[in-house]
């Protein structure tokens, strides 16, 4: 016995009915088998007489953020054999909580009062040392405020942790709410974000999370189509974690292919604005400890989670770490060329979040580095590139899974260590699930009438300038398909969804058309 879709869905038309432009509305329960299976637990998938647009206090906004909330909590049980940094016989690794936060709150001296920069050198951008020293600030003003009354008496570097843990759910719940915003019509796509595990193990085990945050903010800025503010925010987040500035090659090809080059130019000159006045200050004052973050990602040699690692201790194990600064950064350069080279050729323009994606996974798959957070870097642009909860949580299954023999290979391989061969294992799967996520997105990119955005009728609802504009090509033609088939349309009204009534966009508000 098959599963038959119920009769269509009853609306009540208003400001908030998503289905007030006349398109049908998107219910994951229908349309995503892992939902579907899964809303079993609570009724199975959204019945004949469900009614969408009713003003109830539980918008989608509120229940993905409320999921969000969810998991951070989970994420902080799963920490908590860590947060008061007694360490003893390897705790950090036999239970799996490590963090970066613990140790570091003394290897940069914070519990000293030192201020980043000023007074100690951190090994981190500018920004991530001002939320590492917010962070530090904040608990010292607990620990004076709480003096004497009657609160639980905790080590100073648990509370430290705690203070840290709270401004990044914050951070958390702005990825969640950016997601929902750039998935246009399919904010419920943002719950994949909410619900991730991998937010799960790693949303405090780095300061990661903060620089995701103006990511995807300056995303949403781009999105409502005010290039400068978007540039700030990607500016300020290439400043709190490099990655945020990658964001500028997918950017130039797409405006380039679609003619909008002078909003790329605002962009770029709002990224340069807000990374300058961020780091510029730092440099004048502290020249020597605002180069100690470039020469150290000069010099470190390669990190045990990439392949530049793994590879020669398979030839000859037990070998240092090498050296490889040179051949990974002409990887890195020949990866990204090719995601550029990607977003001029394909046969119609590819959606901004599918370069963005591309772009972030090779340059993981290629740098010498990656620290098992950075995952988190792809989470919502993956979400948005191809939003399947069976894709997404396979290759989140072996993100996960790369964090236990990594910190079982720490301890050694003694009674309770394992060697690197089972830890490099679960990173080739690791990656091998990268390269066939991004290999999904590609083939979506050749061949978008199996996007599962643009299938709907949708063009690039992220896109801002790019939604709707000329498609001036070149176009690579591909056997089988017409050069004008798959190309978007010269003009909004004629785009795949043309009926999409004037002065709204994606997700049925009205935009400013001027």
């Amino acid at each position: 016995m098959t599963w038959e879709p119920p009769a269509p869905v009853p609306t009540v038309r208003g400001p908030e009915d998503p289905a007030a432009d006349g398109r049908p509305p998107f219910l994951p329960s229908r349309d995503d088998p892992v939902v579907r299976t899964a809303s079993g637990a609570i009724g199975g998938p959204w019945g004949r007489h469900g009614a969408l647009g009713l003003r109830r206090f539980w918008t989608p906004l509120r229940v993905l953020l409320a999921f969000t909330l969810c998991t951070l909590a989970l994420a902080w049980l799963q920490k908590s054999p860590c947060q008061n940094g007694a360490w003893i016989e390897g705790r950090q690794y036999t239970h799996f909580c490590y963090s970066d936060v613990i140790p570091l709150y003394y290897t940069e001296k914070l519990n000293e009062g030192a201020v980043p920069y000023a007074d100690h050198p951190v090994e981190y951008p500018v920004l991530t040392g001002v939320f590492m020293g917010v962070a530090a600030w904040l608990t010292r003003v607990y620990q004076e405020v709480s003096a004497g009354l009657p609160l639980p008496d905790a080590p100073d570097v648990q509370t430290y942790f705690s203070v840290t843990a709270l401004m990044l759910a914050i951070c958390m719940l702005v990825v969640t709410w950016s997601t929902g915003r750039l998935a246009g019509r399919r904010k419920w796509d943002a719950a994949m974000v909410a619900l991730s595990p991998l937010v799960l193990v790693h949303a405090f085990t780095n300061w990661d999370l903060f620089a995701v945050a103006l990511a995807g903010a300056g995303l949403v800025a781009w999105q409502g189509r005010r290039p400068t503010l978007a540039g700030v925010l990607l500016g300020l987040g290439t400043a709190a974690k490099l990655y945020p500035g990658l964001f500028l090659l997918p950017l130039l090809a797409l405006c380039w292919r679609s003619r909008q080059l002078p909003a790329f130019g605002r962009a770029l000159a709002g990224a340069a604005v807000g990374w300058s006045v961020v780091n510029l200050p730092v440099a004048a004052a502290y020249p020597e400890s605002w180069r100690r973050f470039f020469e150290l990602n000069r010099s470190r040699p390669a990190d045990f989670d990439s392949l530049w690692y793994g590879v020669p201790q398979l030839l000859r194990p037990g070998g240092g770490p090498p050296q490889v600064n040179t051949v990974a950064a002409v990887a890195v350069a020949v990866g990204l060329a090719a995601v550029v080279a990607l977003g001029r050729l394909a046969p119609r323009r590819p959606r901004l979040p599918q370069l963005l994606f591309l772009a972030v996974a090779v340059f993981l798959l290629t740098n010498k580095v990656w620290s098992p957070q950075y995952s988190l870097w792809l989470l919502p642009l993956a979400v948005l590139a191809r939003p399947s909860w069976r894709a997404l949580l396979a290759w989140q299954v072996t993100e996960c899974l790369v964090w236990v023999p990594r910190l079982l290979w720490f301890l050694g391989t003694g009674e309770k260590g394992i060697g690197y061969n089972w830890f490099f294992l679960a990173v080739g799967i690791r990656d091998v699930a990268v390269v066939l996520l991004a290999a999904l997105v590609v083939r979506d990119i050749l061949q978008p009438e199996r996007d599962i955005v643009r299938s709907a009728g949708l063009d690039d609802p992220a896109g801002g300038v790019l939604d709707g504009a000329p498609d001036s090509g070149p176009v690579l033609v591909l056997a089988g398909s017409s050069p004008g088939s798959d190309r978007a349309a010269d003009s909004p009204a004629d785009s795949p969804a043309g009926d999409r009534p004037e002065g709204r966009n994606d997700s049925g508000e009205i935009r400013n058309t001027t």
